[in-house]
């Protein structure tokens, strides 16, 4: 396991590609946005992305970032990670990654190196994976629709005038959502507001702006949607947040 930590300005990206281990994405500062054929996770503070070995994926740097990126041998990740997953980062997992990423690339096995990547492998397989990934489909049609979504998810166009841009009718569009994406439509756009939702939130937005910004007719109704999906009120992580700042 070695840390590369790096800084990247708002809309930087770093185009489609995969390695033969396992990445960890993680930013102290700023929200990333990472794209696969599996779906999209958008990344705040306090969230690390853990990426299987040989999945290609793209980054966008969605504000000025404080990125550090573990890379992980295949053989050591083992079992932690099939696909992709989100992980809540625990205040110690945080710093146990800046202590690896102030050491060198190729630190002396046995030493200091060698043990703060063991802890992080053990806080690792104790991290829960948090439900906030947005399925993408291949359907070309729906890309289109679903990239528009994401895009400006507080917009208010009818989904039959969305249907017309993507070349589709709604009807179309709404049957090939489960097959596609796994999800039916509209549990689709709660996805894409619960991520952007928790973007919102590590920048410190109140929960008034965030329901405005997606949408919402109060932040009353924002959060019923947001308790009903994770169990926890937006208030709550808020809090949470900006007691770690």
């Amino acid at each position: 396991m070695t840390a590369v930590p790096s800084e990247a300005q708002h809309g930087e990206q770093i185009v489609p590609h995969c390695h033969p281990w396992a990445q960890l994405l993680y930013a102290s500062e700023g929200v990333i946005r990472v794209r696969t054929d599996l779906g999209v996770w958008i990344i705040p503070p306090r969230r690390a992305l853990l990426i299987a070995p040989g999945i290609v994926h793209e980054v966008t740097m969605l504000s000025r970032v404080n990125m550090r990126a573990l890379y992980i041998d295949a053989a050591v990740i083992g079992t932690l990670v099939a696909g992709c997953r989100v992980l809540e980062v625990s205040p110690l997992l945080r710093e146990l990654i800046v202590a690896l990423s102030a050491e060198p690339l190729e630190y002396p096995v046995p030493g200091r190196g060698e043990q703060l990547a063991q802890l992080i492998l053990s806080e690792l397989a104790a991290m829960e994976t948090v439900p906030i990934a947005v399925p993408w489909p291949r359907d070309r049609r729906l890309q289109a629709l679903c990239t528009a979504i994401m895009e400006q998810p507080g917009s208010r166009q009818p989904l039959e005038d969305r249907a017309l841009d993507a070349g589709a009718s709604a009807r179309t569009l709404i049957r090939l959502f489960p097959k596609e994406t796994g999800l039916p439509y509209r549990q689709w756009v709660q996805q894409v507001h619960l991520a952007h939702a928790f973007a919102m939130l590590a920048r410190g937005d109140s929960v008034g702006t965030i329901a405005r910004a997606l949408g919402y007719a109060s932040p009353s109704a924002f959060t019923s949607m947001f308790r009903r999906l994770l169990g926890r009120t937006p208030q709550h992580y808020l809090t949470e947040w900006r007691g770690h700042k």
